[in-house]
């Protein structure tokens, strides 16, 4: 009881210094919308690599990639590592189009490209996914892993199903609460904070489960995994693992961008950048945070089978098992604060950024055209209190839904997230495409999507023979296709011309082609690490061709490196800022 009553203390005292210090950052910052909303444009490259990163990673993945990680192989790090695409297509194409419109949410760009229309069917779109999906699977997901790693129905005395009701409630009012009162820049400041502890965490549990492991040598452990039972460390999945290695190349690219380079929640860290230079600094430090993963997140998994073997009940049990073993148990108050910082992080972003999207792009456009900051601010505190209290009550019935309920909410984004990614890349590349092309993209694609996924099993009881990834690269292709004949058939009278608006300088950050071609370089060794020729080698702990086939990555990459410094940063900086201020030219 006293250890209990210790780590509810001393997570109570981290969680209150991250609160103090995010007041302390975001007092009477707060006053207008663009403080609220944005953070004032402030943002700096630091802050929104911390957000993003601890914005996309939770308690779910905690659990669910090292169980993966345990009971299969590495090639779910598919998910994770090749978004450092996503996030390069984010930094170079598609933030210097956002910035340099001034928008606050995603559907005002897709207004100003095509029209209210389309802006409040996405709107739709976002609000649904948002509102019966992330938003009460986030808060179901992190008390699950809550309860799990801490005996928290022990602890306090009462059932599991009064636990549940109980964490789902302490996480979503936290979260709330720098969510409403606190505007972007506290949550912001909060998940950087709590950012640094989940690394802290994530690097201190592979190294004691590694010196576990090896009966207390740090090597021997790391040599037990890639010596016994090496196929485990692959990433190079078949057709029979989760995430085929073939499904990187087509709906996961598409489905990695939307969450990336569209989605609201996630983006709206780099909408509130104090610069382009800030916002590309801030997303490509992300590339390399997701690289970072598999180490932290999958090989604790692949450990603890090493340690217990497949005997355990569930492969969600890996984890939790793990840090009861080898976890110091004075670093436990510690090690909630962060996980509970990890899960309300995603909550409370969700939560303002559903809020932005109302105040925005419905209640300024249809309900109120001359709202001022205080109407915004105060609309949009209220708006996000009802979604919150909502979802509290939402989130616990969880427990009562089918199995494979996971599975299905990873299938359900492909309802919002193809057509959305579509669009956007539509709008920035096409000139004439019109309107009417997206709205027609959107209604196909809700039909056509459930039929493929669901109608078919349903009402003919036959399954496509495919992966639900590769379905969404192919309607990916299929509907930017079809705008694109829409826009040859009835194109718009006069092209497109993209208007800058830009509030913060657009000068895009030097480094900013040479550290891609650095992170491009490191998505492709973490393959060459994980593979048949890496750690995953039936011969040694690597194989013959490991060394040769590194060596040649560090010489393409020292040339492609030195290149794009004395050369393609230059042509890229030079056709982005005459390109902004040839526009600039033609509006005065």
């Amino acid at each position: 009881m006293g250890s209990m009553a210790f780590t509810l203390i001393t997570c109570a005292f981290f969680m209150g210094l991250v609160a103090w210090y995010s007041y302390q950052k975001t007092k009477n910052t707060v006053s207008d919308s663009a403080g609220y909303f944005l953070a004032g444009r402030g943002l700096t490259g630091g802050f929104i690599a911390g957000s993003l990163i601890l914005t996309n990673l939770s308690a779910e993945q905690l659990i669910g990639l090292n169980g993966q990680g345990y009971s299969a192989n590495l090639s779910n790090m598919a998910w994770e590592v090749t978004a450092g695409f996503s996030v390069i297509m984010l930094a170079l194409i598609l933030l210097p189009r956002y910035l340099g419109g001034a928008f606050t949410t995603l559907p005002s760009f897709i207004n100003n490209r095509f029209d209210q229309g389309t802006r409040i069917l996405i709107v739709l779109l976002f609000m649904l996914g948002y509102g019966l999906i992330t938003i009460p699977s986030v808060l179901y997901s992190g008390s699950i892993a809550v309860l799990q790693l801490f005996d928290i129905p022990n602890m306090l005395g009462i059932s599991f199903e009064q636990s549940m009701w109980v964490t789902v409630w302490v996480i979503g009012i936290i979260g709330s609460i720098y969510a409403i009162f606190g505007g972007l820049k506290a949550v912001a400041i909060s998940d950087t904070i709590n950012g640094i502890g989940l690394l802290i965490v994530g690097l201190l549990v592979p190294v004691l489960g590694f010196i576990a492991l090896g009966d207390g040598n740090l090597f021997e452990g790391m040599k037990t995994i890639t010596t016994e039972n090496p196929e485990k460390m692959n990433a190079i999945g078949s057709s029979d693992d989760g995430v085929p290695f073939g499904a990187i190349f087509t709906g996961m690219i598409f489905a990695n961008l939307f969450y990336w380079g569209t989605n609201q929640y996630v983006i709206q860290r780099t909408l509130g950048a104090k610069s382009l230079a800030e916002g590309q600094k801030g997303a490509l430090f992300t590339g390399f945070l997701k690289i970072l993963v598999p180490f932290l997140m999958m090989i604790p998994g692949v450990i603890a089978y090493h340690l217990y073997g497949p005997g355990l009940e569930t492969m969600d049990l890996a984890y939790p098992t793990l840090i009861s073993d080898i976890f110091p148990t004075f670093l436990n108050g510690f090690f909630l604060a962060v996980l509970l910082g990890a899960v309300f992080s995603s909550f409370n972003s969700l939560l303002n950024s559903a809020s932005t999207l109302f105040v925005y792009d419905v209640y300024k456009v249809v309900i109120n055209k001359t709202a001022n900051d205080r109407q915004m601010i105060r609309v949009s505190q209220w708006f996000g209190t009802i979604l919150a209290l909502i979802t509290f009550f939402i989130s616990p019935l969880l427990m009562n839904a089918p199995d494979g309920l996971w599975t299905i909410i990873r299938q359900f984004t492909g309802f919002f997230n193809i057509p959305i990614i579509a669009i956007v890349l539509v709008g920035i590349f096409s000139k004439r495409v019109p309107s009417i092309a997206p709205k027609i993209t959107i209604i196909l694609h809700v039909i056509t999507y459930y039929f493929l996924i669901w109608g078919l099993p349903t009402f003919f009881n036959t399954e496509l023979a495919i992966n639900f990834i590769h379905i969404q690269g192919l309607m990916f292709v299929l509907e930017v296709a079809l705008m694109l004949i829409i826009g040859w058939i009835k194109p718009l009278e006069k092209p497109f011309v993209f208007k800058p608006n830009a509030e913060v300088s657009m000068v895009p950050w030097k480094y900013a082609i040479p550290v891609t071609t650095l992170l491009l370089s490191a998505m492709v060794f973490s393959y060459i690490l994980f593979s048949p020729i890496g750690v995953a080698s039936q011969e040694n702990i690597v194989s013959g061709w490991f060394w040769p086939a590194t060596i040649a990555l560090i010489i393409i990459t020292i040339i492609l490196y030195l290149i794009s410094l004395k050369s393609w940063n230059k042509k890229y900086a030079d056709k982005l800022i005459s390109s902004h201020e040839e526009q600039l030219k033609k509006e005065a």
